[in-house]
């Protein structure tokens, strides 16, 4: 199994991206929300990767992050998601976003993508929403950046043997799926069940994006306490 691709960017479109790693193009195919997040043309990157495997095809799809290749793993497990529509499903809502429909039961959001009609965004939310929470829940720990490769100057190739990545700054998706995490988890141990506490994180951080933990989770102890 192929799980994570780290070379130079040769070609790019809205669907795919050909990396070069160490001589050998592997085209990768990626949401156009991840595909206008990569850098330019001879430039390094890396991408999470899930190899699928069939007896005339093979096909690698990539990620920015694990948190994305999970949800890409549980869309393509329901009925009538292909990888071509969970790829839609991804570059319309995110990672993130597609968490927080989900907890919210929130269809006519996923019902956005393209190829997904309102049945099959039902069924996405139905089968989905009790595992959307434990997914939320590690967000922090799926989110961790791979890295930056290294790349000699003389020719496009792999990081060195041994040479560590280049850590990037967090991006806003990472930052928002660490603070879902740690609110969720902050919720839990104050004893209120997965789903409702991922309902209020989710119904919290979709009123404010870019809310930090502390005041993600006031906004959800909010939601959740008794209404009069």
């Amino acid at each position: 199994m192929i799980g994570r691709i780290a070379g130079i960017i040769l070609h790019r479109a809205r669907d795919h991206v050909l990396i070069d790693v160490r001589g050998v193009g592997y085209i990768v195919h990626v949401s156009e929300r991840t595909a206008a997040s990569l850098p330019p043309v001879g430039q390094a990157v890396a991408l999470y990767t899930d190899l699928m495997v069939r007896e005339d095809l093979l096909q690698l799809f990539g990620f920015t992050s694990m948190l994305e290749k999970e949800w890409h793993r549980l869309l393509t497990g329901v009925q009538g998601v292909g990888a071509k529509v969970s790829l839609a499903i991804l570059g319309t809502l995110g990672a993130e976003g597609l968490g927080r429909a989900i907890a919210l039961g929130d269809w006519a959001s996923v019902r956005k993508a393209q190829g997904v009609g309102p049945k099959l965004a039902q069924r996405v939310v139905l089968e989905l929403k009790d595992k959307a929470p434990s997914v939320m829940a590690l967000g922090a720990t799926l989110s961790v950046d791979m890295g930056v490769p290294l790349v000699e100057t003389d020719a496009a190739v792999l990081e060195p043997a041994g040479a560590p990545a280049r850590p990037a700054a967090p991006s806003d998706a990472m930052l928002a799926a660490r603070a879902t995490s740690d609110a969720l988890s902050a919720l839990s141990n104050l004893g209120y069940a997965a789903s409702e506490a991922a309902q209020a994180v989710a119904e919290a951080q979709a009123r404010e994006p870019a809310a930090q933990t502390p005041a993600l989770i006031r906004a959800a102890l909010r939601l959740l306490a008794p209404k009069e």
